[in-house]
């Protein structure tokens, strides 16, 4: 289905406009260790983070879009009002969790938006299942690969730790934590904003306008790094009070083991193609560094709801984006 041109344009800016609201989602996911551990005051680091989730696309392939456009649902079968549903779905949701202050999963919700939508018009044979199957994998492996990292990495930190003075390693850790949080920053750049990428791109191809075969044009690139990078300036003050204290308390230290582990974690991902959840990763990690201390150090009943969210998003997602795609049958 071709659809007019001012029409093709507001849907892309629909999509940009939940890159934004995904960066604003998860700009608590970059900065929350590094603000709860008054390394950087909150204004600060959202300028640090946003600058990195903009030049991650210098970084990383674009594997993560290709499978987020073709490797999710057949691109073939998308169209306008299959995008408009996944979109809404997806904005939706996020703007729920957003408001009741869950770090829900913005890249899930719009997998989520996609399946529902592509499901609503073709049914199963609409599913790519290798990319699905992966994806939900991720939502498992990432935050446990998270926690195992951010352990290794908390006894790497006390082993060469040992001789200082406690004051030294807080001087020391709070010089390494601006790196750590870079690192992070650029990983979830790198991921969370191809996830939009891959939308735009297959927009464009269900309208003719990429030649007759997917690819991710310069400008779509650098359009969703920037609404990302936006969206982080505006932040996430309540998600980064739950991330950032509520789970478990942090030092520079601690902070660095945290978001050193989630980098890692994203950087894997990201060059595999894998579009995982930063909220999920990070949570992981935090909660490994939590329990190296002890297991009481871990506000269990915290990460218990965190956990509830991550298995509700997709199908709640995948709900609002089915219903929407069904309306907007009707009304065309």
């Amino acid at each position: 289905m071709t659809i007019a041109f001012p029409l093709l344009v507001a849907l892309i800016g629909v999509a940009l406009a939940f890159d934004f609201l995904n960066g604003l989602h998860d700009a608590a996911n970059s900065i929350a260790t590094v603000v709860s551990t008054r390394v950087l005051k909150p204004h600060y680091a959202v300028i640090w983070a946003a600058f990195f989730n903009f030049i991650a696309f210098l970084f990383f392939g674009l594997h993560v879009a290709n499978t987020v456009g073709k490797g999710i649902i057949d691109a073939n079968v998308v169209d306008a009002a299959v995008i408009f549903a996944a979109l809404t779905g997806a904005i939706s949701w996020n703007l729920i969790t957003w408001g009741l202050g869950i770090p829900s999963s913005s890249s899930h919700a719009l997998i989520g938006g996609l399946i529902g939508a592509g499901l609503a018009k073709t049914g199963l044979s609409a599913i790519v299942w290798s990319g699905v199957i992966k994806t939900v994998a991720a939502i498992f492996v990432s935050p446990a690969v998270g926690l195992m990292l951010a352990l290794i990495i908390v006894l790497i930190v006390a082993w060469t730790s040992i001789r200082l003075t406690p004051m030294g390693v807080d001087r020391r850790y709070r010089r390494l934590q601006l790196v750590s949080a870079a690192l992070y920053s650029l990983g979830h750049g790198g991921n969370d904003a191809q996830k939009t990428m891959g939308i735009i791109a297959v927009l464009l191809y269900s309208q003719g306008l990429l030649g007759g075969e997917f690819s991710v044009p310069l400008w779509v690139v650098l359009s969703c790094q920037a609404a990302m990078a936006l969206g982080t300036l505006f932040g996430g003050w309540r998600i980064v009070h739950t991330m950032g204290s509520k789970i478990t308390r942090l030092t520079p230290p601690q902070g660095f083991c945290a978001e050193t582990g989630g980098a890692i974690t994203l950087f894997m991902a990201t060059m595999g193609g894998i579009p995982v959840s930063t909220t999920h990763t990070i949570t992981g990690a935090i909660v490994g560094v939590g329990a190296s201390r002890r297991l009481s150090a871990v506000r269990w009943n915290v990460a218990g709801n965190i956990v509830i969210a991550w298995f509700i998003t997709l199908p709640c997602a995948a709900i609002i984006a089915a219903v929407t795609y069904g309306l907007v049958s009707l009304l065309s």
